[in-house]
């Protein structure tokens, strides 16, 4: 026992030497010291004189060296004793190519593939051979040749890849789809190729292409897949109406299973794309018979029309509140769209007391903690608006009794803050503040950073806080959303507050105003401001990204976007918005997004 322990050991050692050896060799390589490793990789051959790694080595080091003639020689000896293995006639090939040979390499070349003839099964190495050398068009040759000859090899992935290298496109997804027929279950996994050539931009080659080879599948088989992948490239182009048409062609023979069509939905809202997803919440309606999803597809609706409801569509939005209470009643399974009503009414019909009683009502049921938190929080805000603080902030007090160590504690003691600040107690807004700059929830942790900054930077300069108030009533009036008052207030704050700390603050915060009422121009005009008089304080960042992002979205210059995000690239790399402008950046070029 012992003494086979003691061979075993002995051949572990041999083994680990030839491992440092190896590693020292291709170190060599790699910093160009190709005499050592020449010198390395002729010991490594000599022990072992069947491993290809060592002998490859040993060629490329003599390549390397010039010394051609004796790579040539190793080659042609190895070839013969590897029963002519057509891989080493791409390594001869080559080494004629180093040496400006390239009749003699192409000859090599095409005897390699020839020999796939007799020898299809080395199809794949002789394929990877050319790749490593960039030979892609004789790469792809000896793929095309291996399936050929043996039906039963599949090359699609590689191919496709090398037809993607080559720019070939059509044959590119050509060969993607044909492997997503023989493997199905493929299509997700290979939607992360797809991905590498498809943008946003619908006459991008890559994305006609692609659409070209569905289509064409599509009118020789109506397997699901091919409709799948088509919404899929629908989805990225952002032509969700065209997605959604793709979507209900399957939802029809799908078993009328609706998953992926609320998953649609959700994808249009979140880009804004209101319209359709409203037109695909309807469609739900119409086809569901789940009380449940035709509750939260009846919530989605409504939010939505909340989100572009005009003041003269206000009775009419209310209307179609109370009608789906009515018809799904008033208990716990509406509970999200009744605090949903009770924020319409207060925040922009102006009913406070009929918000406050539709709250009350709901709170006399049998809630759980959460349930009881989050009508608390509701009734809370309204207070605020109600500029009821006093009440408001015992509110806020009690969910953070209710559900201690929540994420939505964590707000409720930024709301404290809030409502603090709103009525000008700042250092009890300070208190709450310090506790919630380590929380746990990034956005609510940066939130209380920036109005304690504010608090802090602007009670130095000004020990009475005559701007700060300005500021904080401003604030409170954008949440009432009374916004033309609001904008006024900053005014008189830039006239009569100019060169003070809170001047960069209120020009930021009146930019945002202007963008609610669309005064695009002077919400430009004030980033611009910002960018001239304090293009190196701490909102020059945000002024930058915002300024990019008015002028890509609601100004559309798309080359003044592109100028302001590559700013924050270059001048601002620690910024919170780099990884979003960099993206959009990438994006308004053209680039190929990973």
């Amino acid at each position: 026992m012992r003494c086979f322990l003691y061979i075993a050991l002995f051949f572990i050692g041999i083994q680990s030497v030839f491992c440092q050896s190896d590693e020292l060799a291709q170190k060599f390589l790699d910093q160009g010291e190709y005499a050592k490793a020449l010198s390395v990789y002729q010991n490594l051959v000599k022990e072992s004189p069947g491993n290809s790694n060592y002998f490859m080595g040993l060629v490329n080091s003599h390549q390397q060296l010039e010394n051609f003639d004796e790579a040539e020689v190793l080659l042609q000896e190895r070839l013969k004793v590897t029963n002519n293995n057509p891989s080493i006639l791409i390594e001869l090939g080559h080494n004629f190519e180093l040496q400006n040979k390239p009749e003699f390499a192409k000859k090599l070349y095409t005897e390699a593939l020839n020999a796939l003839n007799e020898k299809s099964n080395y199809a794949y190495s002789i394929a990877r051979n050319f790749e490593k050398y960039s030979l892609l068009d004789y790469a792809e040759q000896a793929y095309v040749l291996g399936m050929q000859l043996n039906p039963e090899m599949n090359f699609e992935l590689p191919l496709a890849r090398i037809y993607g290298e080559q720019g070939k496109l059509d044959e590119m997804f050509a060969a993607y789809l044909e492997l997503i027929t023989k493997q199905p279950d493929m299509s997700i996994s290979l939607m992360r190729e797809f991905d590498r050539y498809i943008l946003e931009d619908a006459s991008n080659l890559a994305n006609i292409a692609l659409r070209k080879q569905l289509l064409q599948k599509l009118q020789k088989t109506q397997d699901l897949t091919y409709s799948e992948l088509l919404a899929w490239l629908f989805i990225q182009q952002k032509d969700f109406d065209k997605a959604f048409l793709q979507e209900k062609a399957i939802f029809k023979r799908n078993n009328q299973d609706l998953q992926r069509i609320i998953q649609l939905t959700v994808i249009a809202k979140s880009e804004d794309d209101i319209e359709t997803a409203k037109e695909i919440v309807s469609f739900i309606i119409a086809e569901t018979t789940s009380p449940t999803i035709l509750i939260q597809a009846n919530q989605l609706l409504l939010d939505m029309k909340l989100s572009t409801v005009k003041e003269s569509d206000f009775k009419e939005l209310k209307k179609d509140y109370e009608k789906v209470l009515l018809e799904f009643g008033t208990g716990l399974e509406t509970m999200a769209i009744q605090i949903d009503f009770a924020n319409f009414l207060a925040f922009r019909v102006g009913e406070i007391g009929e918000a406050k009683q539709l709250l009350d009502t709901l709170s006399k049921s049998q809630l759980n903690n959460f349930q009881q938190a989050a009508i608390k929080m509701t009734l809370a805000d309204i207070l605020v608006l109600d500029q009821k603080f006093n009440q408001a902030l015992i509110y806020y007090s009690q969910i953070q009794s209710l559900v201690k160590n929540n994420e939505i504690a964590q707000n409720a003691r930024f709301k404290v803050a809030k409502t603090s600040y709103f009525k000008g107690d700042f250092n009890w807004a300070l208190t709450q503040l310090n506790v919630l700059k380590a929380s746990t929830t990034q956005l609510i942790a940066n939130d209380a950073l920036e109005l304690s900054l504010l608090i802090k930077e602007n009670s130095l300069e000004d020990s009475t806080q005559t701007a700060l108030k300005l500021y904080a009533k401003a604030d409170l009036l954008a949440f009432q959303n009374k916004t033309e008052e609001a904008i006024e207030v900053l005014n008189d704050i830039l006239q009569n507050h100019k060169g003070e700390k809170i001047e960069d603050e209120a020009l930021l915060k009146q930019a945002e105003l202007f963008k609610m009422s669309e005064n695009w121009k002077q919400a430009e005009n004030n980033y611009l401001k910002i960018l001239e008089f304090y293009g190196k304080d701490i909102l020059a960042d945000n002024a930058t990204f915002l300024l990019a992002e008015l002028y890509k979205d609601q100004l559309k210059n798309p080359e003044q976007a592109k100028q302001y995000y590559e700013q924050i690239i270059f001048n601002f790399p620690d910024s919170i918005y780099y990884v979003d402008a960099r993206k959009k950046f990438r994006a308004l070029r053209g680039d190929e997004l990973e």
